[in-house]
């Protein structure tokens, strides 16, 4: 007799249903969150399909987009990232530069001060000193009114460096700005003592002084617009001054009134004359040339003198500067044999425009000047080039700069040896 089943209690009927309610929020958030996940990555989806499925709209209705990987070229990978130096690198590069500069530095002061020593500072050639080329005859060109530049005044001095009883010129015109003469007309000129060298004391009386354009007194053409004046200190009023001297004058071209001055410096009694004797000879692989003095007063003297070639092309700058004796003294100008070789001028060589002066410990004037001997002094003989050293010049002095620049050299290149490890290297 078959038993049935007792049916279930009603409490247990009741407590299996308050389970399974619980389970139904469980099972909805998980559909919810399956359904608002986002696609498997390229790993994780490799095989399924070659191209990504777009994903799904979320929950507020934002659509995400699915950006592709950039394709990579075959066989090349990313640029590999510059690596980074170090600060000791750093410093270590810094420096390295710092000691090429020096040593570039070091080779030019070098290279620079033996070019320009190989000649003796008393024979040099004459392109060192273009402004002693010539004698000292300044020009110059200002305008007649300082308010305008219509009419310019054209200025020239015979010489700056006046001695004894020499005799200099000056030269007025005027011209407008395109260089055409103009008439001009030079009044009030008078010679008087500069006002910067009084010093306190009361001044010399004027002496005047007239310029003319009538080919008179030094004018070298006649009515050609060019004024000239001629002033011998020693005649004309100034015969114990010994300082700058200043001409001053008024210009009138037309309407245009103005004024302009010309300055010397005088010597009354020269220390020493010139006797224009002169004589020559090779030694130690150099021309020599030995111009006579009759010195009055013992001193420094500081003289100087241009040599040409025989064509009358400037060559070289000679100069002295010595102590001398009173008495029959020589001035000894140094041709040098180097520089004969390298410039190369051809023989005979000629003297010219040999000046000079007393160099003064005190005192103002600083100098006493010695008559100018203007144009050409002496030719020389004519010498084969053999009998003339191509060593250059050597001093003391020269030999202790060469050495102190060279080592100097040496400490930049053995720092930058040291820097790169070169063998030998501190």
């Amino acid at each position: 007799m078959a038993v049935n089943s007792p049916a279930p209690a009603p409490a247990s009927r009741s407590r299996r249903a308050l389970w399974l309610l619980a389970l139904v929020p469980l099972m909805l958030g998980g559909l919810w969150w399956g359904g608002g996940a986002e696609e498997p990555g390229p790993d994780e989806a490799a095989g399924a399909s070659s191209t990504p499925a777009p994903s799904r709209s979320s929950g507020s209705g934002a659509a995400k987009s699915v950006v592709a990987a950039a394709p990579v070229a075959p066989g090349k990978g990313p640029a590999p990232a510059a690596p980074s130096r170090s600060r000791e690198e750093e410093e270590r590069e810094a420096k390295r530069a710092l000691w090429e500069k020096r040593l570039e530095r070091a080779k030019f002061s070098l290279e620079s001060y033996v070019a320009g020593t190989r000649y003796p500072p008393e024979s040099r050639p004459i392109r060192e000193h273009p402004d002693q080329e010539q004698l000292a005859s300044p020009e110059r060109t200002q305008p007649l009114e300082r308010d305008s530049s219509d009419v310019q005044l054209k200025l020239k001095q015979e010489k700056v460096f006046v001695a004894g009883d020499e005799v200099v010129h000056f030269y007025v015109g005027c011209e407008n700005v395109s260089r055409q003469p103009l008439p001009c007309q030079v009044t009030n000129a008078s010679a008087h003592e500069a006002e910067h060298a009084l010093g306190g004391q009361a001044p010399l009386a004027a002496v005047p002084l007239s310029f003319v354009d009538d080919g008179t007194q030094g004018d070298v053409l006649a009515r050609d617009g060019t004024s000239t004046a001629s002033f011998q200190p020693s005649k004309q009023g100034f015969p114990m001054f010994s300082g700058t001297l200043r001409v001053s004058f008024q210009v009138r071209s037309g309407s245009a009134e103005g004024s302009a001055f010309f300055d010397i410096l005088y010597t009354p009694a020269p220390p020493a004359r010139f006797t224009g004797k002169v004589r020559e000879a090779v030694e130690h692989g150099s021309l020599h040339l030995y111009l006579g003095l009759q010195v009055r007063t013992a001193g420094r003297y500081v003289v100087a003198g241009r040599v040409d070639d025989e064509a009358g092309m400037p060559f070289a700058y000679v100069s002295f500067n010595e102590e001398l004796p009173a008495g029959a003294q020589e001035v000894e100008f140094v041709v040098f044999g180097k520089l004969i070789l390298d410039e190369a001028p051809t023989f005979p060589l000629k003297l010219r425009d040999v000046e000079g002066f007393l160099l003064k410990e005190r005192g103002d004037p600083d100098r006493e000047l010695l008559n100018t001997l203007q144009g050409y002094v002496h030719t020389t003989r004519e010498y084969p080039t053999t009998v003339f050293s191509a060593e250059e010049w050597q001093s003391e002095e020269r030999s202790r700069y060469i050495n102190r620049f060279t080592e100097d050299v040496k400490e930049a290149q053995q720092e930058l040896d040291a820097l790169a490890g070169r063998p030998g290297s501190p």
